[in-house]
């Protein structure tokens, strides 16, 4: 192809005036057809400097080498009648057509990212949504053949202005940037089914006024319209219809070539979200449930199959290498089927560009892009048309930079800062004060600063006659998202505001309050460590945790653990002590726990048995008030009630 750029678009763009039409040059060589030489002398077709090479456009993306064919066909044919171009040379590109090579293979963009979070502001690290809308529009202008992707955690654990409004302005958002497919993850399912479902279909919530509070744009009939795009969980399926909560898969076709997607979560959901909130669902083995649809793609013609999948790994040497890679995407990957040809991944928040053999022996493309929209993954599939398979994929994570380097997308700012002037009011208010930064990082046996004041925080809410008589409180590790800090921009130094409390703890549980025999209370902590399914219902994990789960811990509650890898026999019963006082086994103790955790969540399965329920106020209400209840600031915990013996 002649790169030169035709006299007739620079006079379109103001390069050129009509007086100068007269100084374009007549080509030199022949037409090409990529880099096959047809051996048809290339010229100047009438008015207007189009050039024969030009008018061809074998650089532009075909479906087929039969559609290029035609292309050149019908483009000569106006050539040829008014004598430009001989009918010889007609037929000789056309043949030349044939056996060019163009249209055999097709390359398909592919704009994927996973775990965001609900991240629509820019802060510190974290780019923000309107410039993650900037670099996704950019990928798609280097090829009109794309589609953009999401690995779950699209909502869900989100600060507080998409929470505080059921993170419809997260998929408002995501309309906005024109995403395909969502695969689910476990944050999808932390409202339950029903509001899940309200993400995908719209309406506006049916309780809470922080609903259907968007733009008008963004609106159905003045509610919330739910997402534009498709969410997808193949191995999510209602046991009572025996069908997927959502589709299974989604099939975008490019110039003729379907691509499949197939989405899910991660099988072991149920243990990390509230169970009564995928009551009646069941999550089916993730490589098992991939291998079953590939029949049923197979039947439709299509052979390009991605895997969109809320499951991954760890591994080290930055965002585009996969030195040492680890965990349950690597047992996932290593029983797929061969037609499977990439694997989008997430939930472990870790970027990698890795390559894992499939059962077959075969690697595997497998991406991460890490989480809260700081990365992309810009891949590039090759599609054979005759075959619609994939023959070749590259890779590659782009880091998105919080700074000016990437500007912000005009269509996503105005959707931002509707909900930022909404929520500022709640957010700024001020709840308490702490006297240094209360961290959520733990120690050696597992204890954190901000985990034993939350803990404490609860036992203080329940301990009071009539209100629980809680003796003591625990708090999973997983429901803390961040750390309380002393000094942040836009704030009085040890404020602690709603925002940055709603952040920390944005689950929006509601507190416990049960009796436990001390010796269920041992079995509570021997459930921490992997390997110990003592308790388990049947359809449990057969393997216990997936890693160790230290609970944190309400001031007065002691005790001392060591890894001994023997299962559930870790914590030594006797160092169990509340107030200093040895637990009897056969007593019953007031024990206070968020309503994650009651249901058996994080596998605390023994938990499901406590009796004398009473419900109490929601976690983050709790910590409200035991700030005002220390008005001279909260310190830091002391972080001295777990014991890890050597």
């Amino acid at each position: 192809m002649n790169n030169a750029i035709p006299c007739a678009a620079l006079l379109l763009t103001g390069l050129i005036t009509s007086q100068t039409l007269a100084a374009c040059v007549a080509p030199d060589g022949n037409v090409t057809f990529g880099d096959h030489d047809t051996g048809v002398a290339d010229r100047m077709l009438g008015d207007g400097c189009q050039t024969l090479d030009g008018l061809i456009r074998d650089e532009d993306p075909w479906g087929s080498q039969g559609e290029f064919v035609r292309h050149v066909t019908q483009v000569t044919h106006d050539p040829l009648r008014t004598g430009a171009l001989p009918a010889p040379d007609r037929a000789r590109l056309i043949a030349q057509a044939r056996r060019s090579g163009v249209g055999e293979r097709l390359t398909v963009k592919l704009i994927a990212f996973n775990d965001f979070h609900g991240n629509l502001e820019a802060a510190g690290s974290t780019p923000g949504v309107a410039r993650l809308a900037t670099v996704i529009d950019q990928l798609r202008a280097a090829n009109p053949q794309h589609a953009v992707v999401s690995a779950g955690d699209l909502i869900g654990a989100s600060p507080l202005v998409s929470a505080l409004f059921h993170d419809e302005p997260t998929i408002e958002a995501m309309n906005r940037i024109g995403i395909d497919f969502n695969a689910v993850g476990n944050h999808e399912f932390d409202d339950g089914r029903d509001e899940l479902l309200r993400m995908q279909h719209g309406g506006n919530h049916p309780t809470d006024p922080y609903t259907g509070l968007g733009l008008t744009d963004d609106l159905e009939n003045g509610q919330f319209a739910g997402a534009a795009f498709a969410f997808l969980a193949a191995n999510v399926v209602d046991t009572a219809s025996g069908d997927p909560l959502f589709p299974p898969y989604g099939v975008k076709e490019f110039l003729g070539n379907k691509v499949a997607f197939i989405g899910m979560t991660l099988e072991g959901t149920p243990t990390i979200v509230t169970p009564s909130g995928v009551t009646g669902l069941a999550f089916r083995d993730e490589a098992d449930t991939a291998n079953a649809l590939i029949g049923t793609l197979r039947g439709q013609g299509i052979r390009a199959i991605v895997v969109l999948i809320h499951e991954g790994g760890l591994a080290s040497g930055g965002s585009n290498a996969c030195d040492g890679v680890s965990g349950p995407i690597v047992d996932i990957v290593n029983r797929l089927h061969g037609e499977v040809d990439l694997v989008v991944s997430g939930h472990t928040h870790r970027a990698y560009n890795c390559l894992i053999d499939n059962r077959d022996g075969q690697p595997v493309r497998v991406t991460s892009a890490g989480a809260f929209g700081r990365l992309v993954t810009d891949i590039d599939l090759t599609l054979d048309t005759r075959r619609h398979d994939v023959t070749a994929i590259s890779a590659r994570n782009v880091a998105i930079p919080n700074d000016a380097d990437v500007p912000q997308s005009p269509r996503l700012t105005p959707l931002v800062a509707n909900y930022v002037a909404l929520a500022d009011g709640p957010r700024n208010r001020v709840i308490g004060t702490i006297t240094a930064t209360l961290g959520r990082s733990t120690n050696s046996a597992g204890e954190s600063a901000l985990g034993d004041v939350i803990a404490d925080a609860q036992l203080d809410a329940t301990d009071d006659a009539g209100f629980g008589d809680a003796v003591v409180a625990f708090m999973n590790p997983g429901g803390i998202r961040a750390d309380l800090p002393y000094s942040a921009p836009g704030k009085t130094d040890g404020n602690v505001t709603y925002g940055e409390a709603f952040t920390a703890q944005p689950f929006g549980n509601s507190l416990v309050t049960m009796t436990l025999t001390g010796t269920q209370i041992h079995t509570l902590l021997e459930q921490q460590f992997t390997g110990c399914t003592a308790g388990y219902p049947a359809d449990a994990p057969p393997a216990g945790q997936p890693s160790n789960r230290i609970l944190q811990v309400s001031n007065g509650f002691t005790y001392a653990w060591k890894e001994k890898g023997t299962p559930c026999d870790n914590v030594d019963p006797a160092s169990i002590l509340l107030d200093g006082t040895p637990l009897d086994p056969a007593a019953g103790y007031r024990i206070t726990v968020n309503s994650f955790l009651a249901d058996g969540g994080d596998q605390f399965y023994v938990l499901r048995a406590g009796t004398g329920r009473l419900g109490g106020a929601q976690d983050l209400d709790a910590l409200e008030a035991y700030f005002a209840a220390n008005p001279a600031g909260v310190a830091p915990g002391p972080q001295d009630r777990i014991v890890l013996l050597p």
